[in-house]
């Protein structure tokens, strides 16, 4: 059986030994294979990786999952496992449970979902969301029901690991900023199945330690920490047991767990939440450390506000001498003297100036006059006149004597080269006494020819017998 005879059976059809074909029209072939992808495959579960993740506004979802090596396309209808739908996101390793099936508007094979499950962190997240809404709801994260810190703590309960980093922050922190301050470390596991259990008890034992100690040795406050870490990791601090044992704590309770982006339920239901466990410690000892830090900015201050103030004071002593002086009647008696000394100079250097403008004024006057007398213009037309004439007649005369000289040169010139002063220096020119053409080889002569030889002086006629020519 060929390959399109397999294919006819595969869809139902039978192969044919003629001409005969069936063929399909697009709307029907989709409808056939989508009743064979749903009779043959039906319910299925699919592992793998949201991508093109797009939300409609009708509330439908579509995107697709991939792997390795290849993608699926997937629905998820408004209703269906709508709790999911918040938590679905580019990048989210999913299961699916879903019918497969084919969209045949656009012949687009597909999944269309029936329920999600996140794999890994997402259904921890899931557990985490539901948990919050629910604390959220009895109220437990109420600002209102807050405590506020004491100004001054002088015993700190710490629950933590005993080996762990933020016992360490913690204390270098509190040794730096409040040395005085006495810690009473409760250690307990802050990590594994049985640590909220610990975590728990301990909050509850320092509680009960504390309310049994004279009023001076009681605990002011509970610091609950611990350093970063995976979801799985911090995982202990989001159990409900424990969100409740810190929310009926009778001491205030400080949550400093993982890192600044790390929200855990604990940070939402005690009464401060710290992002670290070093912020956790400065917040503790702030009020302390600020009291140390007033008392020596004070102090500096202080000098500062002496120093000026002796400032002010000589300042004001000087402005009251200054004024004193100013006051003397002699003072105002020598002012008077000055300002009359200056006034007689201003009228002084003011009746010079002005002299003076009336003297240039005069001059330029003059000038101007003298500029305008018809004689002088006269006598400087006729030196202009002069000097035009005398330039006239003296252009002709240099240009004359150039050509002179220049056609002289050129005489001299055509004398040396014209053919008497060649014959003047023994040359002479030998022609054909017939035709006049000037003989220059002597093996283009013939015998018996007649030749006219010319001389500087004379011409001579003379008859080849016998030519000679040299090699």
């Amino acid at each position: 059986m060929s390959r399109d005879q397999q294919s006819l059976w595969d869809f139902g059809g039978s192969p044919d030994s003629g001409g005969a074909r069936r063929v399909y029209g697009v709307t029907e072939l989709n409808r056939e294979v989508k009743g064979l992808l749903e009779k043959q495959l039906g319910t299925v579960w699919v592992v793998g990786q949201v991508t093109g993740l797009r939300q409609q506004a009708s509330g439908h979802i579509y995107f697709g999952i991939k792997d390795e090596d290849g993608q699926l396309n997937c629905a998820l209808f408004r209703g269906v496992d709508s709790e999911k739908h918040s938590l679905l996101e580019d990048g989210v390793q999913v299961v699916l449970q879903g019918k497969v099936t084919v969209f045949e508007p656009r012949g687009q094979y597909q999944l269309i979902v029936r329920k999600v499950e996140l794999q890994g962190q997402g259904e921890l997240q899931l557990k985490f969301e539901k948990l919050k809404h629910k604390l959220k709801a009895e109220g437990l994260f109420e600002s209102g029901r807050k405590r506020l810190l004491p100004n001054f703590p002088a015993r700190l309960g710490l629950i933590t690991s005993p080996t762990g980093a933020a016992i360490r922050d913690v204390l270098h922190v509190v040794q730096r900023r409040n040395p005085s301050l006495q810690i009473v470390l409760q250690p307990c596991r802050v990590q594994g199945e049985s640590a909220a259990v610990e975590m728990t008890r301990a909050i509850q034992q320092l509680n009960l330690w504390s309310a049994g100690q004279d009023e001076g040795e009681a605990l002011d406050l509970i610091l609950l920490t611990r350093g970063g870490g995976s979801l799985e990791d911090l995982w202990a601090f989001n159990e409900e047991v424990l969100a409740r044992a810190v929310h009926q704590s009778g001491l205030p309770v400080v949550s400093a767990v993982g890192h600044e982006i790390d929200f855990l339920i604990t940070d939402f239901v005690s009464d401060v939440r710290a992002s670290t466990p070093s912020v956790a410690a400065e917040l503790i000892t702030q009020d302390v450390f600020a009291s140390r830090r007033f008392l020596v900015e004070a102090a500096a201050q202080l000098s500062r506000l002496a120093k000026r103030r002796v400032g002010l004071n000589k300042r004001d002593l000087l402005t009251l001498s200054h004024r004193l002086n100013r006051a003397h009647p002699r003072r105002a008696l020598d002012d008077a003297y000055q300002r009359l000394d200056n006034q007689y100079d201003d009228l002084n250097r003011l009746t010079r100036q002005g002299v003076a403008i009336r003297r240039d004024s005069l001059r330029l006057a003059r000038q101007r006059l003298t500029s305008l007398r018809p004689a002088a213009l006269v006598a400087q037309r006729g030196e202009q006149l002069t000097w035009l004439r005398h330039r006239l007649g003296d252009v002709p005369r240099r240009k004359l004597g150039d050509h002179c000289a220049r056609f002289g040169r050129a005489l001299s010139r055509l004398e040396l080269l014209s053919p008497k002063a060649v014959l003047a220096r023994g040359y002479s020119i030998t022609c054909d006494a017939k035709t006049g053409a000037v003989l220059r080889d002597a093996r283009k002569s013939k015998i018996g020819q007649v030749l006219r030889t010319q001389l500087h002086a004379g011409d001579v006629s003379s008859t080849i017998n016998a030519p000679k020519t040299s090699r």
